[in-house]
């Protein structure tokens, strides 16, 4: 059987993935022991003792000033700014890509703006944002938003735009007026489309989080990663990178399974 035609089953799609992630493991353990072999008191590539020992430092310390856990603190913070931003720019994706989309007049005046926006490196506003917002959560948020909805949005309404025209023509023999295109028609096709999107759009969300953070907070996960770089505390910052991933990946798989279960005509048989 050749290799394009063999499709794993979930057993073996587990052992796969696994396989590339254990080989990482392994080569960072055996890097690792090799620097502490020879400098016990390497800070570049910890060891998992010195990482754990410092993630439960994190986890149990409390902060003097707030007197929360800082650990758990800063996760609520960037977790807050984070949920925030990709609402907005999930609400503004559904509701100017479904226009844009399905209006081809509304299309022609509107398009060529958000394809400009789209395609400006949100980090270079960074710097406007907190002078016009401020230094306060609306810049972070704002920045998030701006950096993922103009993308989502050209997406979701480049795949409304190509819905059959025939499903229109249908609707319209039907008697459906273009707001009942809108609603019956298109935004069924446009939902699953917009949960990839925004899973799309989570690792550019968590970078323009992280960066903004990073300039501007006194809390949150980006924070307290540039915080703790000058002192090469990279037993703080290795683990700190590692939850930010778990974070996505648990965002991505429920975001993933949500479609699959409201949307399961939109995912082919093999779901």
């Amino acid at each position: 059987m050749r290799w394009v035609n063999r499709e794993p089953d979930r057993k073996q799609r587990l052992a796969l993935g696994a396989v590339p992630i254990l080989l990482l493991v392994i080569v960072y353990l055996f890097a690792a022991y090799g620097r502490h072999a020879g400098n016990p008191a390497d800070k570049i590539l910890p060891l998992p003792s010195g990482m754990a020992t410092a993630l439960w430092a994190q986890m149990t310390k409390v902060d003097v000033l707030t007197g929360s856990v800082v650990f758990w603190a800063d996760t609520l913070a960037s977790l807050q700014r984070l949920g925030l931003g990709l609402a907005i720019a999930t609400l503004m994706a559904l509701l100017v890509g479904l226009v844009l989309g399905a209006l081809p007049p509304v299309r022609a005046t509107f398009g060529p703006l958000v394809t400009g926006i789209a395609v400006i490196p949100p980090i270079a506003l960074l710097p406007i944002l907190f002078v016009a917002l401020g230094l306060g959560e609306t810049a972070k948020v704002a920045l998030i938003v701006i950096g993922i909805a103009p993308v989502m949005i050209r997406d979701v309404a480049g795949h409304v735009g190509t819905l059959p025209r025939e499903m229109l023509a249908k609707a319209q023999t039907l008697g459906a007026g273009s707001w009942q295109i809108l609603i019956r028609v298109a935004l069924p096709q446009a939902m699953p489309r917009l949960i990839l999107a925004l899973r799309l759009a989570l690792g550019p969300a968590w970078v323009f989080l992280i960066s903004a953070e990073a300039i501007a907070s006194d809390v949150g996960l980006g924070y307290r990663i540039f915080l703790v770089r000058r002192y090469l505390a990279m037993d703080v910052i290795i683990p700190y990178v590692a939850w930010i991933a778990l974070l996505a990946i648990a965002m991505d798989w429920g975001l993933k399974n949500l479609s699959q279960r409201a949307f399961p005509w939109a995912h082919g048989a093999s779901h």
